[in-house]
């Protein structure tokens, strides 16, 4: 018997308009998978190599695709399975503090570095009263009003991190509390890097499980209602997404840092999980157009991918000349320094999608931070 993983998962089909429900298999010795229909009690797909299925997407909350079907892998499908991969993982809530938002390049990458993955992010602007509600145990301390004055001083980036024993690797990263202490004694930390004192110190991490599961609550609410808001501000501004082959390929961090250190502000950053309608209708302008459409739709809802409302005069013109030409090949031809040419792999997985009509800049960022995110 070959080892296997067995996970069960939902699939929206939209013909259909029905939640379909599988048991997914997946053999790790030929990376093969099977699938199973619960409630026709039949074999679906019969076992099938797949090679775009690595042992680290399999994880309960996260939504894989096989063979173009988006599936949300909602619990373990045996006790083997729950033992063997569910046992370590755990979600924290990082947020990068004012002082460092500009560093959320950087950061990201110490966090894909430190074998974690951002699962949620959002930038947004907390008023006293939601920095005063975040660090509610913290009301008694001498610190305070400093502390929650200086977090609601500008934006910050909330993240949830998803990995083995998050909360304490996380906690790692960041380095002790006081940045002078972490700057002599863990200089390569994220607060020995980017902190200043023990208020400004550049990033927060949850103490405990416990306190992540109500942090990451207070930012990405579970049930009914809406976290802080975000922080777009559409007015001269251009829409750049980094594509999901690009944060599964764990390029996020070093995207950004391109971004802002060739002048660009980032003035608002969320990652979403676009279904395929919402693909199509954004990536309409192309359809009969680019004869690409249909895998640039599949691209898009293919994972998570990040939108980011970019801030900067001519920003639909500027930028897109920064990303270059749709072809990554023909990009590091002709302009080898352009995001395409470093970071995409051909013309539907080129890293990056950008604002192409200067018209559209605005309308492009108001789908994903005023419709998306509604």
């Amino acid at each position: 018997m070959d080892e296997r993983f067995a996970f069960l998962a939902e699939w929206y089909d939209p013909s259909a308009a029905l939640l379909r429900r599988y048991q997914l298999l997946y053999y790790p010795k030929d990376g093969s998978v099977e699938m199973f229909d619960m409630k026709n009690q039949r074999t679906f797909l019969r076992r099938t190599k797949f090679d775009e299925l690595h042992p680290e997407d399999l994880f309960v909350g996260n939504r894989v695709n096989i063979f173009s079907r988006q599936l949300n892998l909602t619990g373990y499908g045996d006790q083997y399975t729950a033992n063997k991969l569910g046992s370590k993982k755990e979600r924290t809530l990082a947020m990068i503090k004012p002082d460092a938002v500009t560093k959320v390049g950087n950061i990201i990458q110490m966090i894909y570095d430190a074998n974690l993955i951002v699962t949620k992010a959002k930038m947004t602007k907390l008023t006293w009263k939601q920095a005063a509600d975040f660090y509610m145990e913290h009301q008694s301390k001498s610190f305070f009003n400093n502390l929650v004055q200086f977090v609601s001083s500008g934006p910050v980036v909330a993240m949830e991190l998803m990995g083995n024993e998050a909360v304490t690797t996380w906690r790692k990263v960041l380095g002790p509390t006081d940045s002078g202490v972490a700057q002599k004694d863990a200089a390569n930390s994220l607060r020995g890097q980017f902190g200043t004192d023990g208020t400004k110190n550049a990033g927060h991490g949850s103490d405990s499980l416990a306190s992540a599961a109500r942090e990451l609550e207070f930012f990405f609410p579970s049930t009914t209602g809406h976290g802080p808001s975000n922080t777009a501000k559409y007015s001269d501004c251009t829409c750049c997404i980094i594509k999901p082959h690009a944060i599964s390929e764990a390029l996020t961090g070093k995207i950004l840092k391109s971004i802002i250190e060739n002048g660009f502000e980032i003035s608002a950053l969320q990652m979403f999980n676009m279904d395929r309608v919402n693909a199509e209708e954004f990536l309409e302008v192309y359809k009969g157009v680019a004869a690409e459409y249909t895998n640039m739709v599949d691209e898009l809802c293919s994972g998570p991918c990040m939108a980011l409302e970019i801030h900067a005069t001519d920003a639909p013109r500027t930028f897109r000349e920064f990303c270059g030409p749709a072809d990554p090949e023909i990009a590091r031809h002709l302009r080898p320094a352009t995001l395409r040419a470093l970071y995409g792999k051909n013309k539907v997985q080129n890293a990056i999608h950008c604002t192409d009509l200067p018209e559209d800049g605005i309308l492009e960022v108001q789908y994903f931070f005023k419709i998306l995110d509604g």
